[in-house]
């Protein structure tokens, strides 16, 4: 499902190039749960961002579900996220003039999902992370917990076949941080590909495998 082939990521200022990927070989397959490790400052958000179709490498190849994608203009990979990849954030990311069911309507506006479909599907996420009792609430009037739950029905309600997790328990409490890592799992367990960056090596216990970091550079790679 994705592939990286010497893949380089450099962001210069008008003094200094830093160099924050540096041949980056990976592959992830169809179905996986992975999770990438490693020091603060190695590269993990950059990567993902660029296998999210945030951004491009500076050299190197990235293939998506078979398909090189490295050189895609930004109109091209907004495209092209539609529908297939979901992002789970940190810092949650809704919107705060939205109310929980129109932040986790979103991404189907974006595609264009007529309204009767797009009820059925935010209800189906809504009950499925227990925040049906909360749908009209904004994000400001909930717990870390609860809004990563919004976050995470915003990210499945397009039936995505890959979700991106960047430090999704990073801001929450022991007890919330398991609930969403069981809800990762469980997306898993019924075929999402899911790619996480975590510092928990708890959280990466949940993983198939561990790609570790260091310097922009993959140093070990373990199965679980």
């Amino acid at each position: 499902m994705i592939k990286t082939v010497n893949l380089q990521k450099i962001f210069k200022t008008e003094e200094v190039q830093t160099l924050a990927l540096n041949d980056v070989n990976i592959e992830v397959k169809e179905g996986e749960f992975v999770a990438i490790m490693g020091p603060s400052g190695c590269g993990k958000s950059t990567l993902l961002n660029i296998l999210g179709l945030l951004d491009n490498p500076t050299s190197g190849e990235y293939y998506l579900n078979g398909t090189e994608v490295s050189k895609y203009t930004e109109a091209q990979r907004t495209n092209l996220r539609k529908g297939v990849i979901g992002f789970v954030f940190q810092s949650f990311n809704l919107i705060d003039e939205l109310n929980v069911y129109e932040n986790i309507e979103l991404p189907l506006l974006y595609m264009g999902i007529p309204a009767t479909e797009r009820k059925r599907r935010v209800e189906t996420a809504m009950e499925r992370m227990a925040i049906m009792h909360r749908s009209k609430h904004f994000p400001q009037q909930l717990s870390g917990g609860q809004q990563q739950r919004v976050a995470i029905a915003r990210a499945v309600v397009s039936n995505p076949k890959l979700i991106l997790a960047d430090e999704p328990t990073g801001n929450l409490d022991s007890k919330n941080g398991k609930e969403v890592m069981e809800l990762l799992n469980e997306l898993n367990k019924e075929g999402t590909t899911i790619v996480m960056v975590t510092h928990s090596q708890h959280d990466a216990g949940f993983a198939g495998r561990i790609i570790n970091l260091f310097d922009g550079q993959v140093v070990t790679e373990a199965n679980l």
